[in-house]
């Protein structure tokens, strides 16, 4: 009876997590596009959910849009993920980003003597979904990928079914980092929340607690995710780069677009992949040197650091 209350609250813990986080979602987006939805939008959203309540009772239960399930990357959306061609990279620059990592002062992080990323996310999230592919990118830059899986962010959440990557069942190895990915939920509703997948440590859950709240983030954004720890250096709260950009993509057509600079997709995600690749390069006191020596890597981390 005791182990079977301990489960029960532990599930109602993650749900209330998962509540919290997406309000705190769904804040940072009023505050970044400044929507403001009439009485009568409102009033279209409602038909059309009874709508689609109907359609489920009539069908005895069955959901007519089930959630994009998380499964192996093809091959190439691996080959255009972890093979973007350095001119490409370096003709986009920043790119469309709006958000640069910021500058953290807080002890190293690290695991086998390397520095550590630490990225907590959920696959319902559309701002995880966005800043997924750039940071998929950046690492592997400095190690390789394998298992890599495709999924899309919530159906019922904004910016719905945002086709994306999901670290969970992944692996990353590299001879210059140390990397963790947790994501926290799935994309498919569970009660309040969505079914429970990757559980952070205590000591990753403590500092999720500590540095996504002020004065390390807005207040407006307290608890959003992603949330990524850089060496203890660097701090990513939220996407980068609308996550709007990904609507209507496969999996394929984002990748691909990534190997062409003029597009709108690679310069938010090349853009944020740079961003990222500037603060590794930091705490791997710049190595690899083809990567860390590049002039267009060097004037992004300047202007990170200026931040300080």
């Amino acid at each position: 009876m005791a182990a079977k209350a301990r489960a029960t609250g532990n599930a109602a813990q993650r749900q209330a997590r998962a509540a919290a986080l997406r309000e705190a979602e769904r804040r940072r987006d009023r505050q970044r596009r400044a929507i403001w939805i009439s009485a009568s939008a409102v009033a279209v959203v409602v038909v059309i959910l009874a709508a689609l309540v109907i359609v489920k009772v009539s069908g005895g239960g069955s959901s007519t849009a089930a959630p994009g399930a998380t499964g192996p990357a093809s091959p190439a959306v691996v080959a255009g993920v972890t093979k973007v061609p350095a001119a490409a990279l370096n003709t986009v620059g920043v790119g469309s980003v709006s958000a640069l990592p910021k500058p953290l002062d807080s002890p190293a992080l690290t695991a086998d003597g390397k520095p550590r990323v630490l990225y907590i996310g959920a696959e319902y999230c559309p701002y995880c979904a966005a800043e997924r592919w750039g940071m998929a990118v950046a690492l592997s830059r400095f190690g390789t990928w394998s298992g890599l899986q495709t999924t899309s962010s919530s159906a019922t959440d904004v910016d719905p079914s945002t086709p994306t990557l999901s670290f969970h069942g992944a692996t990353y190895t590299s001879p210059y980092l140390s990397f963790t990915g947790v994501e926290e939920t799935t994309n498919v509703p569970d009660g309040k929340g969505y079914k429970p997948l990757d559980t952070p440590t205590a000591a990753d859950a403590a500092l999720l607690t500590k540095y996504d709240a002020p004065p390390y983030v807005a207040a407006s954004a307290q608890g959003a995710i992603p949330f990524v720890d850089i060496g203890g250096r660097y701090l990513i709260s939220g996407a980068s780069y609308d996550p709007k950009l990904l609507a209507g993509k496969t999996h394929e057509q984002v990748a691909a677009a990534l190997a062409d600079p003029t597009s709108t997709l690679a310069k938010a995600i090349d853009g944020t992949a740079n961003t990222i690749t500037a603060t590794l390069c930091s705490i791997t006191k710049n190595k690899p040197a083809n990567v860390c020596t590049n002039s267009t890597i060097s004037q992004i981390g300047v202007q990170i650091d200026a931040q300080r």
